[in-house]
């Protein structure tokens, strides 16, 4: 029989997470399971802390809490940046119930919200104040203890971040992939590049090639060219309902060079 638990605070609901318990915020994840009959647990954790909900300015990052919800984020004036990347993310009722931390631990097709975390730099912090860079998290989320109760990005300059869902239903079919830049500029050249993809791989992945070829470089099409021509390198797209590695392998150039170029189509 499946029981729930409720816990005043984020601290309180990691502490009490063992073998067989699962926690749910906003549940697009977590009530799939359940309506499907998932065994791997029979107990479901929740908390009702009001930091999960918080959005905040900590020095020069925006610490944005788990429990924040897609449709908070495009309501809120520090999340600007962020905005045009939650409203791809399925329709309203998905937004309103969808959060920064569950969008974590989305597997592939989902998971644009982190792709887009991932290439500002995100930090992860835990329930219990231990922080960890996004990427090392991702990479460990299979066996990572504890609740993450926020996480934190930089923000940008404006017109430095650019971010693209590929899909064949728009606006907001599922995504073939998508793609997330942060290009730091001093004049007219890029300083600093950070460039990631969500669904080439089975986590979001940074392209550090990429981001090599980038810096130094004006964004330009003459000047973004050996960026686009490494376009893949690092990358492990895999075969899928939506479409096949080599189909994402064949495109992600593409869309890759209109993401740096600001290109709408």
């Amino acid at each position: 029989m499946l029981s729930v638990e409720t816990f005043d605070t984020v601290s309180q609901a990691s502490q009490q997470m063992r073998d067989g318990s699962q926690y749910i915020a906003g549940g697009t994840l977590v009530m799939r399971a359940v309506n499907y009959g998932d065994q791997s647990f029979t107990r479901i954790v929740r908390s009702i802390d009001p930091a999960l909900r918080a959005i905040r300015i900590e020095s020069e990052r925006v610490v944005i809490g788990a429990g924040v919800t897609m449709a908070e984020v495009i309501q809120s004036r520090d999340l600007d940046f962020l905005s045009p990347v939650a409203r791809l993310i399925g329709g309203p009722a998905i937004r309103n119930m969808a959060t920064v931390g569950g969008n974590l631990f989305a597997a592939n097709p989902y998971g644009d919200f982190t792709t887009a975390l991932l290439a500002l730099d995100g930090e992860v912090i835990m329930a219990e104040g231990a922080k960890m860079p996004l990427e090392q998290f991702l990479s460990s989320r299979e066996t990572v203890r504890g609740l993450v109760s926020a996480v934190s990005v930089p923000r940008p300059n404006d017109d430095d971040f650019r971010f693209r869902k590929v899909s064949r239903v728009k606006p907001k079919g599922v995504a073939v992939m998508s793609i997330a830049a942060w290009l730091q500029r001093a004049g007219s050249r890029v300083n600093q590049a950070r460039v990631a993809f969500g669904g080439m791989g089975a986590i979001p992945l940074r392209a550090k090639t990429v981001e090599a070829a980038l810096n130094g470089a004006a964004l330009d099409a003459n000047g973004i060219e050996r960026a686009i021509a490494v376009a893949t390198d690092g990358l492990d797209p895999q075969d899928d309902a939506l479409a096949s590695a080599w189909y994402r392998r064949e495109v992600a150039p593409v869309h890759l060079r209109r993401t740096l170029l600001g290109e709408n189509s």
